[in-house]
């Protein structure tokens, strides 16, 4: 593949992964809405999960394409730059709130995932039987999140009652459809550049991954943050930041392991998994501590995510 073609390959990529991405959030939000689901549970699994599709479907085209550092570097990368470089630029955009009472579940959540994925990577490599011991941890919690949130929801809804939004319903599956054909086709023409500029640069698969594929499939939860943080609300942009990290490990390393198992070796089972519980402990502790990132902590977060890229191209 010659480079201009490598460079179309991932310019044309990561615009219908964006374009996807926002497309299956616009059709799932106005789909949930009039389908009456709590507005708790569309925050978290539409705006959370919905932005993490371009890393869903990313990584398992790296799976089937024999490429499983650009796979898992992509969850790795995206974790990463979702807490030091997405919610590092909310904070500087305007501090994010962080409310304690969901905060105890997600923050347990978010550390028992980064360690579950970790150790797997590092010890057990992802076998199916790990993928599906992923996935029932998901499952665990959402149920978790929807039981309790049912009363809060009821109460909201007491308060303020929901009102269907206009229009058809063909509209919200026509976005739907338009958005998972996005993403599908994105994420092949993306992961193709990325192995062909590994390839054409001299660099690993995992260094790809972990930046231009990583950076590229976050930019849905860079709008979603940077659009919350601009309105004032805080806790969705903190909540799109913690709900995509935990869907990128327990979800999509989950069905990536059971779609095509992986062995992962080097660095991405070292130094870059150090990187991204240190992030995820960092987050956890100014959380508890603070609870809020204030504009100091963001310019922390970017201070060190620009470290971060600088040591792998120094390496």
């Amino acid at each position: 593949m010659t480079i201009t073609m490598t460079v179309l390959f991932i310019g044309a990529g990561l615009a219908l992964l964006v374009a996807g991405g926002e497309s299956l959030v616009h059709g799932a939000s106005g789909l949930a809405r009039r389908l009456s689901i709590s507005p708790l549970l569309i925050g978290l699994v539409v705006v959370g999960f919905g932005t993490s599709t371009p890393e869903l479907t990313t990584s398992i085209a790296a799976a089937l394409r024999d490429a499983p550092e650009i796979a898992v570097g992509n969850v790795i990368g995206s974790n990463i730059a979702n807490i030091l470089l997405i919610l590092g630029l909310a904070a500087l955009l305007r501090p994010v709130r962080i409310d304690p009472r969901p905060f105890r579940r997600d923050g347990s959540a978010l550390a028992i995932s980064a360690l579950a994925g970790a150790g797997a990577l590092a010890f057990a490599g992802l076998e199916r039987w790990v993928g599906a011991a992923l996935l029932a941890g998901l499952a665990v919690y959402l149920l978790v999140s929807w039981l309790t949130s049912k009363d809060r929801s009821v109460a909201q809804e007491q308060a303020a009652p929901a009102t269907r939004p206009a229009g058809r319903l063909w509209i919200e599956l026509a976005f739907l459809g338009a958005g998972f054909l996005g993403v599908i086709f994105g994420a092949g023409l993306l992961v193709d550049g990325a192995v062909s500029a590994a390839t054409a640069l001299g660099v690993s698969q995992a260094v790809i991954g972990l930046t231009i594929v990583a950076v590229g499939t976050s930019l849905p939860e860079l709008a979603a943050s940077l659009s919350a943080a601009r309105r004032g609300e805080g806790d969705i942009a903190f909540g799109n930041i913690v709900g995509s990290n935990i869907f990128n490990i327990l979800g999509i390393l989950g069905v990536t392991a059971l779609v095509s198992p992986l062995q992962v070796t080097g660095g991405l089972a070292g130094s870059d998994l150090g990187v991204m519980l240190a992030a995820s402990a960092l987050l956890l502790v100014i959380a508890i501590w603070k609870q809020q990132v204030s504009r100091l902590h963001g310019a922390i977060f970017l201070a060190l995510y620009a470290a971060y890229i600088a040591s792998m191209a120094l390496a």
